[in-house]
């Protein structure tokens, strides 16, 4: 394994300035550099203000910062990929999903290992309140507006084939709000799967299909908080009851780790503003560094 950077991509502009913006500071104050003892790579700040207007071309709000952004942060991530390291990306919101895909899109075809309590597949028509963190995985499909869609012409980030969705349960929500459905060329393995088949079936599925003999060569892995039970992880701006234990986390990180093929990760929506008990942030560093060391 190649020792780690740690790169901060603070961005709210595909969310809300809830607090969501301090989850590097967080993490980073629980040890997750000395841990990993990572380089700190640093950090990427959006150079447009956040707006709260909806721009009534795209029904999203903020979509030419999110563009203008996702071009800063994949040129730091590929800085640190020219260097070799396995880079941990700190959000921000799941918007800062583009950015990183844009890193890996401008070196060819990588895979998506895609853990989120939601699948996050709305398109802007069906999303009142426009925010691209509800939609950053259609958009990196390519689905949705052109300009967060096919930033520097290269539609689609990642392609559908080369995607495992892992552990949502939004399914009543998608439903009740009107997302557009998971593409049958999305591998997706819900909550409810998990369950059925047990967290160590399950992975070994989800890593299966981003390994398999047509596969890119890597993959990267997307990993929002939210997919954690409510229970244990209560610091993420949109609740859902259940989800994966700590150590049903761990085991789905371990084992895209140990397949050889994972080339970074990012972490986002944790919201150290809502870590009441002060137990969510330092859990979720502990579980992470242990799946990564």
């Amino acid at each position: 394994m190649n020792r780690f950077a740690i790169l901060e991509a603070p961005s709210v502009l595909g969310l809300t300035p809830s607090g969501v913006q301090d989850l590097p500071d967080a993490l980073l104050a629980a040890g997750l550099a000395q841990r990993l003892e990572a380089r700190r790579a640093g950090r990427v700040e959006p150079q447009t203000p956040y707006s709260a207007d909806i721009d009534s071309d795209t029904q999203m709000l903020n979509p030419d910062a999110i563009a203008e952004y996702s071009r800063q942060l994949a040129d730091a991530l590929g800085d640190v990929l020219d260097c070799g390291e396995f880079p941990v990306v700190l959000g921000g919101d799941c918007s800062i999903l583009l950015g990183n895909m844009l890193a890996l899109r401008r070196r060819g075809r990588y895979g998506l290992l895609f853990i989120d309590g939601h699948a996050d597949f709305y398109n802007p028509e069906a999303n009142p309140n426009g925010q691209a963190a509800s939609m950053d995985l259609a958009l990196a499909t390519g689905r949705g507006p052109g300009i967060v869609t096919n930033i520097e012409d290269r539609l689609p980030l990642v392609r559908d084939e080369d995607i495992v969705v892992f552990g949502f349960r939004d399914a009543e929500e998608q439903a009740e709000y009107g997302s557009q459905p998971l593409p049958p060329g999305i591998r997706a393995i819900d909550l409810a799967e998990v369950r059925r088949r047990g967290i160590d079936d399950a992975v070994r599925d989800a890593v299966g299909h981003l390994t398999r003999r047509d596969a890119p060569e890597q993959f990267w892995i997307h990993l929002d908080a939210d997919v954690l039970d409510d229970s244990i992880m209560p610091a993420v701006d949109y609740r859902i009851p259940g989800g994966l234990s700590w150590e049903e986390l761990g085991a789905t990180i371990r084992a895209a780790i140990g397949s050889g093929r994972a080339v970074g990760l990012e972490v986002t929506i944790y919201n150290p503003e809502l870590d009441r008990a002060g137990s969510a942030g330092p859990g979720l560093v502990e579980t992470i560094a242990a799946a990564l060391v």
